[in-house]
Protein backbone atom coordinates (compact mmCIF):
# COMPACT_ATOMS: atom_id res chain seq x y z
CA UNK A 1 0.00 0.00 0.00
CA UNK A 2 1.31 3.46 -1.37
CA UNK A 3 0.42 6.61 0.44
CA UNK A 4 1.84 8.71 -2.13
CA UNK A 5 -1.98 9.08 -4.24
CA UNK A 6 -2.97 11.01 -0.71
CA UNK A 7 0.15 13.13 -0.47
CA UNK A 8 -0.69 14.47 -4.11
CA UNK A 9 -4.14 15.31 -2.50
CA UNK A 10 -2.90 16.94 0.54
CA UNK A 11 -0.07 19.14 -1.66
CA UNK A 12 -1.99 19.45 -4.46
CA UNK A 13 -2.07 23.57 -4.21
CA UNK A 14 1.88 23.56 -4.24
CA UNK A 15 0.95 22.63 -8.44
CA UNK A 16 -1.29 24.96 -9.11
CA UNK A 17 0.81 27.90 -7.42
CA UNK A 18 3.59 26.66 -9.57
CA UNK A 19 1.81 27.10 -12.59
CA UNK A 20 1.32 30.32 -11.71
CA UNK A 21 4.47 31.18 -11.36
CA UNK A 22 5.83 29.41 -14.52
CA UNK A 23 8.49 30.89 -16.40
CA UNK A 24 7.24 31.88 -19.40
CA UNK A 25 10.98 32.80 -20.99
CA UNK A 26 11.26 29.54 -22.22
CA UNK A 27 8.63 29.69 -24.78
CA UNK A 28 10.38 32.42 -26.05
CA UNK A 29 13.79 30.08 -26.81
CA UNK A 30 15.43 30.91 -23.22
CA UNK A 31 17.01 27.38 -22.54
CA UNK A 32 18.40 27.43 -19.36
CA UNK A 33 17.68 28.69 -15.92
CA UNK A 34 20.44 31.51 -16.32
CA UNK A 35 18.61 32.86 -19.38
CA UNK A 36 15.38 32.14 -18.52
CA UNK A 37 16.12 34.31 -15.27
CA UNK A 38 17.92 37.60 -16.91
CA UNK A 39 14.65 37.40 -19.49
CA UNK A 40 12.20 37.36 -16.82
CA UNK A 41 14.34 39.72 -14.42
CA UNK A 42 14.21 36.87 -11.45
CA UNK A 43 16.25 34.90 -9.48
CA UNK A 44 18.81 32.20 -11.25
CA UNK A 45 17.99 29.78 -8.46
CA UNK A 46 14.61 30.56 -8.30
CA UNK A 47 14.11 29.69 -12.04
CA UNK A 48 16.31 26.76 -11.20
CA UNK A 49 14.14 25.09 -8.86
CA UNK A 50 10.97 25.96 -10.85
CA UNK A 51 12.32 24.60 -13.55
CA UNK A 52 13.16 21.38 -12.19
CA UNK A 53 9.92 20.86 -10.93
CA UNK A 54 8.00 21.21 -13.78
CA UNK A 55 10.77 18.74 -15.64
CA UNK A 56 9.23 16.12 -12.93
CA UNK A 57 5.82 17.22 -13.26
CA UNK A 58 6.23 16.39 -17.56
CA UNK A 59 5.69 19.82 -18.71
CA UNK A 60 9.26 20.03 -19.29
CA UNK A 61 12.64 18.36 -20.51
CA UNK A 62 16.04 18.50 -19.02
CA UNK A 63 19.48 17.45 -20.58
CA UNK A 64 22.31 19.18 -18.55
CA UNK A 65 21.49 22.89 -18.44
CA UNK A 66 18.80 22.88 -21.16
CA UNK A 67 15.47 22.86 -20.62
CA UNK A 68 12.94 22.03 -23.14
CA UNK A 69 8.90 22.41 -23.60
CA UNK A 70 7.24 19.25 -24.10
CA UNK A 71 4.82 19.41 -26.87
CA UNK A 72 1.88 19.44 -24.44
CA UNK A 73 3.14 22.17 -22.84
CA UNK A 74 4.08 24.17 -26.07
CA UNK A 75 0.62 23.72 -27.22
CA UNK A 76 -1.26 24.84 -24.37
CA UNK A 77 0.92 26.78 -22.20
CA UNK A 78 2.85 28.94 -24.63
CA UNK A 79 1.02 32.22 -24.67
CA UNK A 80 1.74 32.72 -28.84
CA UNK A 81 0.17 29.00 -29.66
CA UNK A 82 -3.50 29.32 -30.55
CA UNK A 83 -4.67 26.54 -28.74
CA UNK A 84 -2.76 28.55 -25.05
CA UNK A 85 -4.89 28.00 -22.00
CA UNK A 86 -2.96 29.27 -19.32
CA UNK A 87 -5.46 32.26 -19.26
CA UNK A 88 -8.20 29.72 -17.41
CA UNK A 89 -6.03 30.07 -14.28
CA UNK A 90 -7.80 33.55 -14.07
CA UNK A 91 -10.84 32.06 -13.76
CA UNK A 92 -10.02 28.56 -11.79
CA UNK A 93 -8.13 29.88 -9.84
CA UNK A 94 -9.40 32.97 -8.68
CA UNK A 95 -13.52 34.23 -7.98
CA UNK A 96 -14.01 30.20 -7.63
CA UNK A 97 -11.30 29.50 -4.87
CA UNK A 98 -12.95 31.22 -1.85
CA UNK A 99 -15.89 28.97 -2.22
CA UNK A 100 -13.85 26.22 -1.77
CA UNK A 101 -12.87 27.63 1.32
CA UNK A 102 -16.33 26.59 2.58
CA UNK A 103 -16.63 23.04 1.31
CA UNK A 104 -17.08 21.47 4.47
CA UNK A 105 -20.62 23.56 5.21
CA UNK A 106 -21.39 23.13 1.76
CA UNK A 107 -21.03 19.39 2.22
CA UNK A 108 -23.22 19.86 5.91
CA UNK A 109 -25.82 22.15 3.93
CA UNK A 110 -25.75 20.28 0.60
CA UNK A 111 -24.80 23.37 -1.09
CA UNK A 112 -23.33 27.02 -1.05
CA UNK A 113 -24.80 28.86 2.06
CA UNK A 114 -26.44 31.74 -0.57
CA UNK A 115 -27.25 32.12 -4.55
CA UNK A 116 -23.34 31.43 -5.14
CA UNK A 117 -22.26 32.10 -8.92
CA UNK A 118 -26.18 32.32 -9.96
CA UNK A 119 -26.34 35.47 -7.98
CA UNK A 120 -27.66 38.83 -10.22
CA UNK A 121 -24.59 39.35 -12.22
CA UNK A 122 -21.82 37.67 -10.44
CA UNK A 123 -18.54 39.25 -10.99
CA UNK A 124 -17.18 35.93 -11.77
CA UNK A 125 -18.37 35.77 -15.02
CA UNK A 126 -16.62 38.44 -16.56
CA UNK A 127 -13.06 36.48 -16.10
CA UNK A 128 -14.87 33.73 -17.04
CA UNK A 129 -15.81 35.17 -20.06
CA UNK A 130 -12.70 36.88 -21.02
CA UNK A 131 -10.63 33.69 -19.75
CA UNK A 132 -12.15 30.49 -20.57
CA UNK A 133 -12.94 30.98 -23.93
CA UNK A 134 -9.67 29.45 -25.43
CA UNK A 135 -10.46 26.03 -23.44
CA UNK A 136 -13.83 25.73 -25.02
CA UNK A 137 -12.65 26.33 -28.47
CA UNK A 138 -12.30 22.60 -29.27
CA UNK A 139 -15.84 21.55 -27.84
CA UNK A 140 -17.41 24.67 -29.77
CA UNK A 141 -15.34 23.26 -33.14
CA UNK A 142 -17.22 20.00 -31.79
CA UNK A 143 -20.41 21.52 -31.31
CA UNK A 144 -20.70 23.03 -34.91
CA UNK A 145 -19.25 19.44 -36.40
CA UNK A 146 -21.78 17.47 -35.32
CA UNK A 147 -24.82 19.88 -36.11
CA UNK A 148 -23.41 20.23 -39.58
CA UNK A 149 -25.61 22.75 -41.63
CA UNK A 150 -27.44 25.70 -40.07
CA UNK A 151 -29.60 28.39 -40.83
CA UNK A 152 -31.82 31.23 -39.73
CA UNK A 153 -31.35 32.36 -36.19
CA UNK A 154 -29.86 31.08 -33.27
CA UNK A 155 -30.34 31.86 -29.18
CA UNK A 156 -26.98 31.75 -27.89
CA UNK A 157 -28.04 31.29 -23.45
CA UNK A 158 -25.76 32.06 -20.84
CA UNK A 159 -23.31 32.79 -23.77
CA UNK A 160 -20.21 33.91 -21.57
CA UNK A 161 -17.46 34.06 -23.85
CA UNK A 162 -19.83 33.76 -26.67
CA UNK A 163 -17.40 30.99 -28.74
CA UNK A 164 -20.10 28.56 -29.32
CA UNK A 165 -22.33 30.86 -31.22
CA UNK A 166 -19.57 32.91 -32.59
CA UNK A 167 -18.36 29.18 -34.27
CA UNK A 168 -21.63 28.37 -35.23
CA UNK A 169 -21.74 31.79 -36.94
CA UNK A 170 -18.41 31.44 -38.59
CA UNK A 171 -19.39 27.85 -40.29
CA UNK A 172 -22.40 29.08 -41.54
CA UNK A 173 -22.30 32.28 -43.60
CA UNK A 174 -26.30 33.07 -43.86
CA UNK A 175 -26.75 32.59 -39.52
CA UNK A 176 -27.41 35.04 -37.38
CA UNK A 177 -26.61 34.82 -33.69
CA UNK A 178 -28.34 36.62 -30.55
CA UNK A 179 -25.94 36.05 -27.19
CA UNK A 180 -27.77 36.28 -23.53
CA UNK A 181 -26.27 37.11 -20.75
CA UNK A 182 -25.56 39.67 -18.30
CA UNK A 183 -25.01 43.23 -19.59
CA UNK A 184 -20.92 43.08 -18.17
CA UNK A 185 -20.57 39.87 -20.07
CA UNK A 186 -22.29 40.22 -23.28
CA UNK A 187 -20.34 43.02 -23.87
CA UNK A 188 -16.92 40.40 -23.95
CA UNK A 189 -18.73 38.06 -26.10
CA UNK A 190 -19.19 41.04 -28.55
CA UNK A 191 -15.64 41.98 -28.35
CA UNK A 192 -14.91 38.18 -29.32
CA UNK A 193 -17.63 38.31 -32.30
CA UNK A 194 -15.63 41.41 -33.85
CA UNK A 195 -12.58 39.88 -33.15
CA UNK A 196 -13.52 36.96 -34.87
CA UNK A 197 -15.51 38.50 -37.86
CA UNK A 198 -18.74 37.70 -37.28
CA UNK A 199 -20.06 41.16 -35.57
CA UNK A 200 -22.66 42.15 -38.39
CA UNK A 201 -24.52 39.17 -37.62
CA UNK A 202 -23.99 38.80 -34.06
CA UNK A 203 -27.32 40.43 -31.25
CA UNK A 204 -27.14 40.89 -27.55
CA UNK A 205 -29.93 40.51 -24.99
CA UNK A 206 -28.88 41.71 -21.26
CA UNK A 207 -30.27 39.68 -18.22
CA UNK A 208 -31.86 37.13 -16.42
CA UNK A 209 -32.61 33.92 -18.90
CA UNK A 210 -35.76 33.05 -16.48
CA UNK A 211 -37.28 36.75 -16.92
CA UNK A 212 -36.00 38.69 -20.06
CA UNK A 213 -38.04 38.69 -23.40
CA UNK A 214 -35.98 35.93 -25.49
CA UNK A 215 -37.28 38.10 -28.76
CA UNK A 216 -37.99 34.66 -30.55
CA UNK A 217 -38.62 32.18 -32.25
CA UNK A 218 -35.36 31.19 -33.14
CA UNK A 219 -34.26 28.10 -34.98
CA UNK A 220 -32.18 26.60 -32.60
CA UNK A 221 -31.16 27.29 -28.85
CA UNK A 222 -27.48 26.95 -27.73
CA UNK A 223 -28.00 26.14 -23.62
CA UNK A 224 -24.76 25.94 -22.99
CA UNK A 225 -23.11 24.69 -19.59
CA UNK A 226 -26.34 26.59 -17.37
CA UNK A 227 -28.70 23.54 -15.93
CA UNK A 228 -25.84 22.39 -13.86
CA UNK A 229 -26.12 25.62 -11.69
CA UNK A 230 -29.74 25.15 -10.68
CA UNK A 231 -32.05 22.41 -9.38
CA UNK A 232 -34.28 20.06 -11.57
CA UNK A 233 -37.79 22.15 -11.22
CA UNK A 234 -36.16 25.27 -11.62
CA UNK A 235 -34.78 23.77 -15.08
CA UNK A 236 -37.95 22.64 -16.16
CA UNK A 237 -38.93 25.97 -16.23
CA UNK A 238 -36.26 27.11 -17.99
CA UNK A 239 -36.71 24.63 -20.55
CA UNK A 240 -40.51 25.34 -20.79
CA UNK A 241 -39.27 29.02 -21.53
CA UNK A 242 -36.76 28.07 -23.97
CA UNK A 243 -39.55 25.72 -25.63
CA UNK A 244 -41.69 27.83 -26.13
CA UNK A 245 -38.95 30.74 -27.93
CA UNK A 246 -38.24 27.80 -30.59
CA UNK A 247 -39.95 27.82 -33.82
CA UNK A 248 -41.83 24.49 -34.58
CA UNK A 249 -38.94 21.69 -35.81
CA UNK A 250 -36.53 23.50 -34.05
CA UNK A 251 -33.65 22.03 -31.93
CA UNK A 252 -32.69 22.71 -28.37
CA UNK A 253 -28.72 21.74 -28.07
CA UNK A 254 -27.65 21.46 -24.55
CA UNK A 255 -23.87 21.15 -23.33
CA UNK A 256 -23.11 19.71 -20.07
CA UNK A 257 -21.12 17.83 -18.06
CA UNK A 258 -23.28 14.37 -17.61
CA UNK A 259 -22.06 11.57 -15.70
CA UNK A 260 -23.08 8.13 -16.44
CA UNK A 261 -25.91 5.94 -14.19
CA UNK A 262 -23.37 4.86 -12.10
CA UNK A 263 -22.05 8.75 -11.55
CA UNK A 264 -18.39 7.89 -11.59
CA UNK A 265 -17.62 7.84 -14.55
CA UNK A 266 -16.70 9.24 -16.87
CA UNK A 267 -14.08 11.39 -14.60
CA UNK A 268 -14.19 14.72 -15.59
CA UNK A 269 -18.45 14.69 -15.53
CA UNK A 270 -18.37 12.49 -12.77
CA UNK A 271 -16.06 14.73 -10.48
CA UNK A 272 -17.93 17.68 -11.68
CA UNK A 273 -20.65 17.73 -9.11
CA UNK A 274 -18.45 18.88 -6.78
CA UNK A 275 -17.93 22.00 -8.15
CA UNK A 276 -21.68 22.82 -7.81
CA UNK A 277 -22.14 22.00 -4.18
CA UNK A 278 -19.29 24.23 -3.42
CA UNK A 279 -20.48 27.16 -5.45
CA UNK A 280 -24.69 26.59 -5.70
CA UNK A 281 -27.30 26.66 -3.61
CA UNK A 282 -28.79 23.58 -5.31
CA UNK A 283 -26.36 22.73 -8.46
CA UNK A 284 -25.91 19.62 -10.05
CA UNK A 285 -24.40 17.26 -12.62
CA UNK A 286 -27.08 15.43 -13.70
CA UNK A 287 -27.23 11.96 -15.36
CA UNK A 288 -29.07 11.49 -19.07
CA UNK A 289 -31.92 10.06 -18.04
CA UNK A 290 -32.35 12.86 -14.97
CA UNK A 291 -32.28 15.57 -17.95
CA UNK A 292 -35.43 13.61 -19.79
CA UNK A 293 -36.99 14.34 -16.88
CA UNK A 294 -36.70 17.36 -17.53
CA UNK A 295 -36.79 17.99 -20.57
CA UNK A 296 -39.82 15.49 -21.90
CA UNK A 297 -42.09 17.66 -19.50
CA UNK A 298 -40.72 20.98 -21.78
CA UNK A 299 -42.20 19.78 -24.64
CA UNK A 300 -38.64 17.91 -25.40
CA UNK A 301 -39.49 14.31 -26.91
CA UNK A 302 -37.23 13.59 -28.36
CA UNK A 303 -33.38 13.55 -27.31
CA UNK A 304 -30.47 11.92 -28.27
CA UNK A 305 -27.16 12.30 -26.39
CA UNK A 306 -23.57 12.57 -27.81
CA UNK A 307 -20.22 12.11 -26.91
CA UNK A 308 -18.17 14.93 -28.26
CA UNK A 309 -14.85 14.75 -29.99
CA UNK A 310 -11.81 16.68 -28.30
CA UNK A 311 -14.06 17.48 -25.32
CA UNK A 312 -14.71 16.05 -21.95
CA UNK A 313 -18.68 17.18 -21.89
CA UNK A 314 -21.75 15.91 -23.48
CA UNK A 315 -24.26 17.26 -25.71
CA UNK A 316 -28.10 16.55 -25.95
CA UNK A 317 -29.73 17.44 -29.25
CA UNK A 318 -33.48 17.75 -28.60
CA UNK A 319 -36.25 18.54 -30.84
Amino acid sequence: MNPAPIFECFSAYQKTAAMQAAVTALAAGHTTAAQAAKACNASPKGVRVLCDYWAVQGMLTKSGDTYRLTPEAAMFLDRKSPAYIGGVLGFLNGPITPFFAKLTDSVRRGGYEDDGTVKTEYHGWIPFAEDMGAMMFPTAQSIASLLGPVSGKVLDVAAGHGLFGITLAQKNPGLNITALDWPKVVEVAKRHAGQMGVADRYATISGDAFKVDLKGPYDVVLLTNLLHHFNPEECTVLLKRLRAALRPGGKLVTLEFIPNEDRITPPMSATFPLVMLATTAAGDAYTFSEFERMLRPAGFTNNTLHQLENSPQQLIIST
